[in-house]
């Protein structure tokens, strides 16, 4: 996880955040990482860095999944993992997992960050835990034509135009949209 802990303190030093509130959760995700690689990790009880993706079509719309175990609408995401070497390759892998959508196309520069609270574990046969999430966002392009593929993870998924959101919506999902869609040609 050391590579992955630099490329994420290198991001976050020299990002420059695409709003008030993701300059005041960029602050404070580096005062996390101030504890050293264990940031990365489920084991940081108190906190850790996660990576996520907003994975955005050639008409605009975006692609969301209705988590299984919170049953809110948000993007695609997760966990850092030993084998992750940049915080973007993290948000990239887990988007493939979570959508089935091969090829997407990444844009290494984070859209957003959002800091939330989780019950978080039930990972080894831990049980969940409180913890909060500092979870750098990115955005992914899907190719033309591509078709998603539900994960265990998800209960649903579906595209949506960002005025044309489903409900019930995790907090956070919005303040994204319209960062990843200033991103696209």
């Amino acid at each position: 996880m050391t590579a992955l802990y630099e490329n994420t303190v290198d991001v976050l030093s020299t990002w420059t955040a695409t709003s008030d509130d993701a300059e005041l959760a960029r602050k404070r995700t580096l005062d996390l990482l101030a504890d050293g690689p264990a940031a990365m990790t489920r084991a940081h009880r108190i906190g850790h860095v996660t990576a996520s993706a907003l994975i955005v079509d050639d008409t605009e719309r975006i692609l969301l999944c209705l988590h299984g175990r919170l049953n809110l609408w948000m993007q695609l995401g997760g966990h850092c993992e030993p084998g992750d070497e940049t915080l973007a390759a993290a948000a990239l892998r887990e988007a493939t997992e979570e959508s089935g959508i091969p090829g997407l196309i990444l844009d290494p520069t984070p859209i957003d960050i959002d800091i939330h609270d989780v019950r978080c574990g039930a990972h080894d046969g831990a049980p969940a835990e409180p913890s909060t999430h500092y979870d750098v966002r990115f955005m992914l392009r899907a190719p033309k034509g591509s078709v998603e593929q539900i994960s265990d993870e998800s209960s649903a998924l579906a595209w949506f135009h960002p005025g044309d959101l489903p409900t019930p919506l995790a907090s956070g999902t919005v303040q994204q949209i319209a960062p990843a869609l200033s991103r696209l040609p």
